[in-house]
């Protein structure tokens, strides 16, 4: 009797074959930078140069999609050079719905590089799926992107109903799941076109590894415009970084599960706690989208946001912080806290390009995999 294996078994296995040369359980790390011919010009091998392919990159690619459920997957350079490939890979002229509240970067993709091609943007409150369809309405709508959670508010947006929409007018809906993971929500199943990942977070999981990707339902025309940019671009993920990606991968259901269990005491300490404000968490019962996000997430995942009141105090906080580091990503082992005020400042960006309206007195947690006690002391003893 065969079984569908599990998502523990998927991010164990898949792209991970013995090697082929010595048996080692785990894949070598080929560095080369070229391979070589036999005498009638032709390759042993499906490998030629590194910008075109390379085993450790075939490896991951062919993981992302048994966890995302795709039939192709491009693995590249950052989870910006995933949102920019596919930006790229629209026809001139393009339209493009796009959320308030998301990584900041992809709203400055949009917004400078993007819109002098001529790419034109409009951006919504995903929640209200009103805005939503009017958005979609505009001519030449080609595209709907969708963060979901979304950074750093926690947004949850209906990705079927959305996906939806964006079918009825021809257009493909783009999921960013990378704050969500495989792990937690299948966007493909949901009706997603494609799924794009900084897998230098959540999938890398040690902050020592640099990637995206993107990965698409159906092996179609537009995943091989996508697949040109990679190649002619020369934006394919490094070899060492593939293969810490693809290692990292491995333990992604068990942090993701330990990080989410935390975070979700996080969020209840938070909410009662006297110099918290807000808390932003989908695991919440009192989160705007928690109905939904039961629905089409696993766990509230491992991000926890919350206000204390203003500037000055959130600074105070985070400087108090023993466990957690104040640093810039998210999705590593070690728990991480970011300030709302230096979201934007922290990577130069012009926040006049940015579409999200990030409070001053916000704090965002990454939670890691430390022991959750612990974790509450320390934010119980800056809060004091």
């Amino acid at each position: 009797m065969q079984i569908k294996p599990g998502i523990e078994t998927l991010a164990v296995h898949a792209g991970y074959p013995l090697d082929p040369g010595t048996d080692a359980v785990t894949p070598a790390i080929h560095l080369s930078t070229t391979f070589a011919r036999q005498s009638d010009g032709s390759y042993q091998h499906p490998y030629d140069y590194i910008r075109c392919t390379n085993p450790g990159r075939d490896n991951l690619e062919k993981c992302l999609c048994e966890l995302e459920g795709g039939e192709a997957a491009a693995a590249v350079a950052s989870g910006s050079a995933a949102a920019a490939s596919v930006f790229l890979a629209l026809e001139p002229g393009a339209h493009v719905v796009a959320p308030r509240d998301a990584y900041c970067g992809t709203g400055l993709l949009l917004n400078t590089v993007f819109a002098r091609w001529h790419l034109k943007s409009t951006f919504v409150d995903m929640t209200d799926l009103n805005q939503v369809e009017k958005a979609i309405s505009i001519p030449n709508t080609q595209l709907v992107w969708l963060e979901t959670p979304s950074n750093p508010l926690l947004k949850i947006s209906d990705i079927a109903a959305i996906a939806q929409m964006a079918h009825q007018v021809g257009a493909r809906c783009v999921c960013d799941n990378t704050w969500a993971t495989p792990v937690l929500q299948r966007p493909l199943e949901l009706g997603a076109d494609l799924v794009t990942h900084s897998s230098t977070k959540y999938l890398g999981g040690h902050a020592d590894a640099m990637g995206g990707v993107i990965v698409s339902k159906v092996k179609d025309e537009f995943f091989e415009r996508i697949r040109q940019i990679q190649v002619g671009m020369g934006i394919g993920n490094a070899p060492f970084d593939a293969w810490l990606i693809l290692r990292g991968i491995q333990t992604l259901p068990l942090r993701i599960k330990a990080s989410s269990e935390a975070a979700s005491y996080i969020a209840q300490f938070l909410s009662n706690h006297p110099k918290v404000k807000r808390v932003y968490y989908p695991g919440l019962a009192e989160h705007r989208g928690a109905e939904l996000a039961a629905r089409q997430m696993l766990y509230g995942g491992g991000m926890v946001s919350f206000q204390v009141g203003s500037r000055e105090e959130a600074f105070q906080v985070a400087g108090k912080l023993q466990v957690f580091t104040s640093a810039t990503s998210l999705g590593t082992v070690k728990s991480l806290v970011e300030i709302g005020a230096l979201m934007e400042s922290m990577q130069n960006l012009d926040t006049s390009s940015v579409e999200a309206v990030i409070p001053d007195d916000l704090l965002r947690l990454s939670v890691g995999i430390e022991d959750v006690k612990t974790l509450i002391w320390d934010l119980e003893q800056a809060l004091s």
